[in-house]
């Protein structure tokens, strides 16, 4: 479409605008700014790559605002305030600048109108799907960066939450003292932290331990020189990988023959497909143990965390409250956070908030119903 037809159909829309659709041109001119800040103060943060996907990312947000402007014409007024989620993600990118901001932006971004909306263009609406996608790869960086310990934290307070309220739920229920059910959640917490933490650790290093031991030696790459031509026992390394038989030669062949041209030092790792074999490829456990995490990492993070969910149920009765009383006030601080830990998730991880927060409530009390039920019964037959 030539400038000149843009400009008359500019005008057109202009001549035949409504009330109603002026103040929603208005309204997208302001959230698309707001959207290009949020990128701009986003890519502030981050250096390389990232850095100029996310200014890339701004550059389109100004074309889609240089759209209603146009539209709009002489009615674009002053500058409109965008929506209040789109001014909450740009405060949380000035001042933090996370994965958890990728994340929200990931959901603005599919809660894009123009698919529906006759004024915006095609192409708008395509680019606010791509956008979507490429935020999703962003944020998908930083959730592989924090996966090993913000697993073991969502498990540890989730656990910490659960298991200390039914158990308190469960030994309250009894009508047991008060001071007994105070040292008993005490106890809960201090043995649950210490579990989660001694767990974590273990698990977490034999799973890096696991990888490290499919990781190829580095003195390896240093004999590739003396290797025997015609036997090619290179070969072996990479059908011993999954590299097919052919492939597998051929990719040996390669590496010994430009061994003398390399500026580095050889890998026997599988070559990826594109890649230069002689320079050879990043460690192939490298991203998995970065996305498992450390040992010490994963054990803090649960203990931690653990502890922080499991003193929620225990807090009524270090003040003082007793009965029916401790438990409702035990049951709605450990439901709040339910609440709050499913929210987090579900929006980290790109899914819907509400429905995650409401799936993370209902396990949790259906777990400390249990418990208090069978607290009843023990409570009914030993009286």
């Amino acid at each position: 479409m030539s400038a000149a037809q843009e400009r008359f159909d500019s005008a057109s829309a202009e001549s035949t605008a409504t009330p109603a659709d002026i103040r929603r041109w208005r309204q997208y001119l302001a959230d698309e700014r707001a959207e290009a800040a949020v990128y701009r103060d986003l890519a502030s943060r981050r250096t390389g790559e990232e850095k100029e996907i996310l200014l890339a990312l701004a550059e389109a947000e100004a074309r889609h605002e240089a759209h209603w402007r146009d539209l709009l014409g002489d009615q674009a007024g002053p500058p409109k305030r965008g929506a209040v989620r789109t001014r909450f993600l740009g405060f949380l990118a000035r001042r933090f600048g996370s994965v958890f901001v990728l994340a929200l932006a990931q959901r603005a971004e599919a809660r894009s109108p123009y698919d529906s909306d006759v004024d915006a263009t095609k192409t708008m609406a395509a680019d606010e799907r791509i956008h979507e996608e490429v935020v999703r790869g962003l944020a998908a960086r930083g959730r592989q960066r924090l996966a090993g310990s913000f697993r073991a934290a969502v498990f540890g307070i989730n656990d910490g939450l659960v298991s200390n309220l039914a158990l308190v739920l469960g030994i309250g229920a009894t009508g047991v003292p008060a001071a007994t059910i105070l040292f008993t959640g005490i106890a809960g917490l201090l043995a649950g932290a210490l579990s989660m933490g001694a767990g974590e650790y273990v698990s977490v290093r034999s799973q890096r331990e696991l990888l490290e031991a499919s990781t190829p030696q580095a003195t390896a790459r240093t004999v590739l020189s003396h290797l025997d031509l015609a036997a090619n026992e290179l070969t072996l390394v990479y059908r011993a990988q999954g590299v097919a038989a052919e492939e597998a030669e051929a990719q040996a062949h390669e590496v010994l023959r430009t061994l003398t041209m390399a500026t580095g030092p050889v890998s026997v790792a599988a070559p990826v497909q594109g890649a230069d074999t002689a320079q050879g490829g990043l460690d192939p456990a490298t991203d998995e143990n970065e996305a498992i995490g450390t040992g010490w990492g994963a054990a803090s993070s649960s203990f931690c965390f653990f502890a922080s969910g499991a003193i929620l149920p225990v807090l009524p009765y270090l003040f003082g409250l007793e009965g029916l009383a401790a438990i409702l006030v035990a049951s709605v601080l450990v439901g709040l956070a339910l609440l709050a830990t499913g929210a987090i998730v579900g929006l980290l991880s790109g899914g819907p908030p509400l429905r995650r927060a409401l799936r993370q409530l209902l396990i949790g009390f259906a777990a400390a119903g249990v418990t208090y039920v069978l607290g009843l019964l023990f409570g009914t037959s030993l009286g």
